[in-house]
């Protein structure tokens, strides 16, 4: 029995990357860390243990206690802090992992860094300006034209981010998180007010195993956010578009042709419709992973489309089946979720599966 750990198991996306591998064929055994001693009680996982945070001297160290004592075999890093020190570290993990390479981590996780390679390989993208002084905004205004986007440089669920229709607006939207503490690093860029759009994709040495996208079409509380985007979707639905899965192919290929494991890629499209990078996060799942592998079990009777487990299958150095590269899954597949509701896989007006009614944890 494949022996598994994920990090920041009690969180929406570790909890959907563990009920992913729940659906596998064969049975694993689960073990998640987490370093909320609230969420802690949410992993689904077999066994769970509490961790120091990422940031913290200790983390790495009280990884490899637990993979000694539960003989873990391999390691899943789920948030992006916890991605950037494993990665960084990887090789003091007593486990195997599968990851990009470290330089493909940084610079997935620098959305300044990031932007300047897809532009300067004309990989269709937000124009970029990094902010450091008033003069930036004004210039990003000049360039972009209102509104422009302003963003924190580094981080996920729409960290720092907003429209801005005026300079005053950009500049006390960043003094706000100045006050409140927060030592980020802004960028602006120009707004792209098209379909909003994830794009899930595994890789190995360079070559794409599968992907599937899907459309963003309501975030859960959006009214808490100026931007309207709280981080991961109540209702998102299949698609099928060649424009996305090229340029979403061509921007990972762009940060490193040699890339493994995954690759999540949003996009967003400009006012004449191109589907546009706006970032990839490496290494870790999209929140609501456990879609395409629950719509693969129901729609597909097997689990082709579950990227998860495909993902620990390669990382054990196992063949997968011939697959598609795209479009893996329907088009027209919803998933619509919220809090305290249970999921519902709806395709055609109607109800093809029901999270809580087979999940019991």
């Amino acid at each position: 029995m494949k022996r598994v750990m994920a990090t920041g198991a009690g969180g929406p996306a570790g909890i959907n990357f563990i009920l992913s591998l729940r659906l596998a064929p064969e049975k694993l055994f689960t073990v998640g860390t987490e370093a909320s001693p609230h969420f802690f009680y949410l992993a689904p996982t077999d066994k769970t243990y509490l961790v120091p945070r990422a940031e913290e001297r200790d983390y790495i160290d009280k990884l490899n206690e637990i993979i000694r004592k539960e003989r873990i075999e391999f390691l899943h890093a789920q948030t992006d802090a916890e991605v950037a020190v494993v990665s960084e570290n990887r090789e003091k993990i007593e486990a195997n992992t599968f990851l990009p390479s470290k330089r493909a981590v940084k610079i997935c996780q620098d959305k300044l860094e990031s932007a300047k390679i897809w532009l300067r390989k004309g990989i269709p993208t937000a124009k970029t300006i990094e902010i450091r002084s008033e003069k930036d905004v004004n210039r990003a205004f000049e360039e972009f034209g209102s509104p422009i986007w302003i963003r924190a440089r580094r981080g996920a669920g729409g960290r720092g981010s907003t429209p801005a229709p005026n300079k005053e607006t950009a500049l006390s939207w960043i003094e706000y998180w100045e006050t409140r503490g927060m030592k980020w690093e802004f960028i602006a860029q120009e707004y792209l007010p098209g379909r909003n759009i994830g794009f899930h994709s595994l890789w190995k040495n360079g070559e794409l195993v599968t992907s599937m996208a899907r459309e963003r079409l309501e975030y859960i509380y959006p009214h808490l956010a100026p931007s309207g985007i709280t981080g991961t979707p109540a209702v998102q639905r299949t698609i099928h578009d060649e424009d996305v899965n090229k340029i979403a192919t061509e921007a990972v290929l762009a940060i490193d042709s040699n890339f493994n494991g995954i690759a999540c890629v949003d996009l967003k499209e400009n006012k004449e419709g191109v589907p546009c990078v706006t970032e990839i996060n490496a290494a870790r799942m999209f929140t609501t992973a456990f879609f395409f592998s629950y719509a693969s079990k129901i729609l597909r009777k097997d689990y082709y489309a579950n990227i998860p487990y495909l993902y620990v299958k390669l990382a054990y150095e196992e063949s997968v089946p011939d697959i598609p590269k795209y479009n893996i899954l329907p088009e027209n597949v919803y998933w619509i979720r919220h809090v305290d509701a249970p999921a519902k896989l709806v395709k055609n007006g109607k109800v093809l599966g029901e999270m809580y009614s087979w999940c019991i944890l």
